[in-house]
């Protein structure tokens, strides 16, 4: 999975879609409900760093399979909605298998 970009862009959004249903579902009402604070600190901080890590993966998947700007547009936005990244990985590993599958006669 990690050998091509669009992997990658896989891989990556898959932990940032995780770490944002996390701070969405579980730190804020630790913080707001339970009073626990350093909870959205912490998941807030990795799903942070895991954001950043999309961005660039989405870049790269972009310029190797030169991507047009509206795919671009909608991945990014698939990474603003929760659980939107586990819809952009669904399509992205259904094109990869069509791709790969041999062509029937």
């Amino acid at each position: 999975m990690l050998k091509t970009a669009v992997g990658r862009l896989r891989a990556v959004a898959l932990l940032e879609g995780v770490s944002f249903v996390v701070l969405l579902f579980i730190a804020m009402p630790l913080k707001y409900l339970a009073g626990m604070p350093l909870a959205v600190k912490l998941v807030g901080w990795a799903h942070g760093l895991l954001f950043v890590l999309f961005i660039l993966a989405l870049a790269e998947a972009a310029a190797t399979h030169r991507w047009s700007l509206p795919r671009v547009v909608g991945a990014f936005i698939a990474s603003l909605l929760p659980f939107g990244t586990f819809v952009l990985d669904a399509r992205l590993r259904r094109e990869e298998q069509t791709a790969v599958e041999p062509a029937s006669s």
